[in-house]
């Protein structure tokens, strides 16, 4: 076999060599790219920490309001004693047990990551829909995005970014974004054709059969895809705490370090309830409460 070893394709230099002149000629677009992301990082955290309260009283009891705001959103959403219920309780005991910061931080992270491949997946996913070609050679892509090891993209995203959230948030959108992409297209593609002739019959054109038919058809699939991205995110909050992104992913790395099992078990719990919350929020409602 040594007719097979003896020249190596040159992978692992290529893509350092990437990198290299990504780093070199790009500096000012990722650069620009960091403030933008770090600045609706930082706009999520100003509202959610409220730094202009400086004492301890003063922030419960802004903490309590947000509590009491987003229970009130979870029952004007969902209806349900019960998702009401679970979100003020849930969202009180992650204040009882001091993780009500990091669980803030947690959230700016997932709620940035989620815009962001919502922004973007959500129109690819049309475009794959309308174009099959387009499609084609975006599948790969995904596949590769959803199949790599996630460590393999932090090391670039840590040398173009730097330390803190925004290689976090990088990290944490290629990972979640093809799930939009794909339920988008799989919405758009599944909307029955005899629909989409009705409104072409009777004079509508591509925008509007696409406004009008195919997005309010393919809308449940859209939020499913949101759900999914916020799960996915969530899922990346203890990797992206390796390189330097804020929350409740730094306790577990460091009880992991330390063997610390109280620390590890009420951050991994924090998450879960956020988790649950989220879920809960922004489930499509076809898919029921019970669920």
């Amino acid at each position: 076999m040594d007719w097979l070893t003896v020249s190596k394709i040159p992978i692992g230099p290529f893509a350092k060599d990437a990198v290299s002149w990504l780093t070199t000629h790009g500096k000012g677009v990722f650069d620009f790219l960091k403030v933008f992301l770090q600045a609706g990082i930082d706009v999520v955290l100003f509202l959610l920490q409220a730094p202009w309260i400086t004492s301890a009283g003063g922030k419960f009891a802004y903490a309590l309001v947000l509590i009491l705001l987003v229970t009130g959103v979870s029952w004007y959403f969902r209806r349900s004693l019960t998702v009401a219920a679970f979100t003020f309780f849930g969202l009180l005991l992650i204040v009882n047990q001091g993780y009500w910061k990091e669980t803030t931080e947690t959230l700016a992270l997932v709620l940035a990551a989620t815009g962001v491949s919502m922004v973007v997946g959500v129109p690819l996913g049309i475009a794959a829909a309308r174009r099959p070609w387009f499609y084609a050679i975006l599948r790969p892509v995904l596949d590769l995005m959803q199949t790599i090891p996630t460590f393999v993209y932090l090391i670039p995203a840590l040398i173009l970014f730097g330390l803190g959230m925004v290689p976090g948030l990088i990290a944490t959108v290629i990972f979640a974004i093809p799930a939009p992409i794909r339920l988008t297209r799989l919405g758009i593609i599944s909307t029955p054709p005899a629909l989409v002739e009705a409104a072409q019959a009777f004079g509508a054109t591509p925008g509007q059969v696409l406004r009008k038919v195919e997005l309010p058809f393919a809308m449940p699939q859209i939020m499913a895809g949101l759900t999914q991205t916020i799960m996915l995110s969530l899922s990346m909050v203890v990797i992206a705490a390796l390189v330097g992104a804020k929350g409740l992913g730094v306790p577990v790395v460091r009880a992991l370090n330390t063997v610390n099992i109280s620390m590890g078990f009420e951050a991994g719990l924090c998450i879960v309830i956020l988790a649950i919350i989220l879920d809960r929020l922004f489930r499509s409602a076809d898919e029921g409460d019970a669920q």
